[in-house]
């Protein structure tokens, strides 16, 4: 048999551990999906959870001593990766530029600036977020705007330039069309409770990783220790200030959605036409979500 069993998992942190406490033989799982950068392995029975982050900002070392097909010991630490302190490997860095080449000239177009931080990393929003909502509600026309809570992408410091390649880099999928559709107030609600389950059931193995559905135009309250259909409450239209109302049709736009049939331009341009037309991105602050309870 193996002198070691290393489980590399897309499962995310919380339903990794739970797996690690129900099958045994596993000495080590390295552990993604939910971007979790933990400073320490993470022990759990015999097995030990090592999660590196994202985006290459650590590189994750794990030492191990194995005796008789065993972890006897064993040392871990993240190791930041810091730009400005590691010299790129000459070789790759030939290779990036020469496939970058043809589209440098694009991706480096400035289509506007941003006066404050844009970021995406909170479990209920990010100011990317509601840059991208902002510009679907606008660019089509829409009473409300729903984004994945996606981890991805590179946060933009306060002044930075907003060039097309940002904009990828919170955008790029392949399934980006931004559809714009209609949906009664019940469904908007039913679609939103559903998100929340899966980051908030009890039971890891009903969660699916990623963070809440992003709103634009629309703000609830939220607490994630209620069982499903009962966790929001107070969902309110931001621009008139009126409750959702369950029985009424409102025009809804959004992105990511995996059906084939899903029609309308892709995100990336809907948010370059956006930033394009105003230029300065300066997001006021997000009253979009509340969580109340303990």
């Amino acid at each position: 048999g193996a002198d070691l069993v290393v489980v590399a998992s897309h499962n995310g942190f919380d339903v990794d551990r739970k797996m690690a406490a129900r099958v045994k033989g596993i000495d080590v799982i390295l552990t993604g999906h939910t971007h979790d950068a933990i400073p320490t392995a993470v022990k759990v029975g015999d097995t030990l959870l090592v999660a590196p982050g994202s985006h290459g900002k650590f590189l994750a070392r794990l030492d191990l001593e194995v005796k008789d097909k065993r972890v006897a010991r064993f040392g871990f630490r993240l190791i930041p990766v810091l730009a400005d302190a590691i010299a790129p490997d000459p070789e790759m860095a030939a290779l990036i530029d020469r496939i970058r080449a043809p589209h440098a000239a694009e991706l480096s177009r400035v289509v506007g600036h941003t006066k404050g931080l844009l970021s995406r990393r909170g479990n209920f929003n990010g100011t990317f977020d509601d840059l991208i909502c902002q510009a679907m509600l606008s660019e089509r026309d829409a009473e409300i705007a729903l984004s994945p809570g996606f981890r991805w992408g590179a946060a933009l410091a306060p002044g930075e330039a907003i060039t097309t390649e940002a904009i990828f880099n919170q955008t790029a999928i392949t399934y980006p069309n931004t559809y714009r559709t209609e949906m009664t107030g019940a469904m908007l609600r039913d679609i939103l409770e559903d998100v929340a389950d899966n980051l908030f059931h009890p039971d890891p193995y009903y969660r699916q990783g990623g963070d809440m559905v992003r709103v634009g135009g629309l703000s609830f309250a939220i607490d994630p220790a209620k069982p499903i259909g009962s966790r929001l409450g107070d969902l309110t239209l931001t621009r008139t200030g009126k409750p959702l109302d369950a029985g009424r049709s409102y025009v809804v736009s959004g992105w990511a959605s995996v059906n084939e049939a899903t029609q309308g331009p892709p995100i990336w341009e809907v948010v370059t036409n956006h930033v394009a037309k105003i230029r300065e991105v300066n997001l006021p602050d997000s009253k979009t979500v509340r969580v109340i309870g303990g």
